[in-house]
């Protein structure tokens, strides 16, 4: 079975920092390429950042220069540093895996980022 499991969302104030972790279970880890996205309430899930099993790593533009994502293959973790958070910030966010030759993916249940005052 597999799993994706994600940790590390909660409450931060503006320019805060957070850092999200994602581990998983059931899966070949180092031949996935990982992603984060994230959905608003009353918008569409988006991508944020994925990193390859190569590690080419690729970042929505609303979080470049703020973010910072990163994998560990022998802890099955993909992580994503967050840091000068703004409310524009505030989502579920979602783990995701999708094998090398795109044949499958998975998806975590998100983890809650709130960024408010």
């Amino acid at each position: 079975q597999v799993q994706l499991v994600e940790s590390g969302g909660g409450l931060v104030q503006p320019g805060g920092s957070l850092r999200l972790s994602c581990t998983s279970s059931g899966i070949n880890f180092s031949i996935y390429a990982m992603g984060w996205y994230r959905q608003a309430p009353g918008k569409q899930r988006e991508l944020v950042a994925t990193i390859s099993s190569g590690s080419y790593i690729n970042y929505v533009d609303s979080v470049k220069g703020r973010s910072t994502i990163s994998r560990d293959n022998a802890k099955n973790t993909v992580y994503l540093q967050m840091n000068s958070l703004k409310p524009e910030d505030t989502a579920v966010y979602y783990c995701h895996a999708e094998h090398l030759l795109r044949t499958r993916d998975y998806w975590g249940q998100g983890t809650q980022v709130i960024v408010s005052s």
